[in-house]
């Protein structure tokens, strides 16, 4: 099974803010529009850095949403995020070898995706594209 790492997401506090700091100050451009993601009861928007492949998505979530307890400084890591090819069957291998799966197959924007937690506690976000490849020809 193979997956590939795609981004690092962080939770913030205050989007607004952060949001500014990334862009203005950081220079970072938008690349994913900030959205409102119901399953999740937060924010989501995903830049990156001119020139760079790398990128961060930054999270918010209301008070009460499971995905997000109290904010607290220095534990702003929200999840990583892998590509895999065949999430369905990804989740069960993983499940069956006795990964903890926090959140099974949802649809959000172009992707399905399924959270498991690795052995220090952090959310590993498991993603694939809803887009059919594109048959060159």
């Amino acid at each position: 099974m193979l997956f590939r790492m795609t981004y690092t997401g962080i939770r913030v506090k205050d989007m607004e803010e952060s949001l500014r700091f990334y862009t203005e100050i950081l220079g970072m451009q938008v690349i994913e529009p900030l959205e409102s993601t119901p399953t999740t009861e937060g924010k989501v928007v995903t830049l990156r850095s001119p020139s760079s492949t790398q990128l961060l998505e930054l999270n918010w979530y209301a008070a009460g949403s499971r995905f997000g307890p109290a904010y607290s400084n220095g534990e702003d890591l929200d999840h990583l995020a892998f590509e895999c090819d065949d999430l369905t069957d990804a989740v069960a291998e993983l499940a069956r070898r006795g990964i903890e799966v926090v959140f099974r197959l949802k649809e959000i924007g172009g992707w399905n995706e399924a959270f498991v937690k690795d052995p220090n506690g952090i959310w590993i976000e498991l993603l694939q594209s809803r887009q059919k490849p594109t048959v060159p020809g």
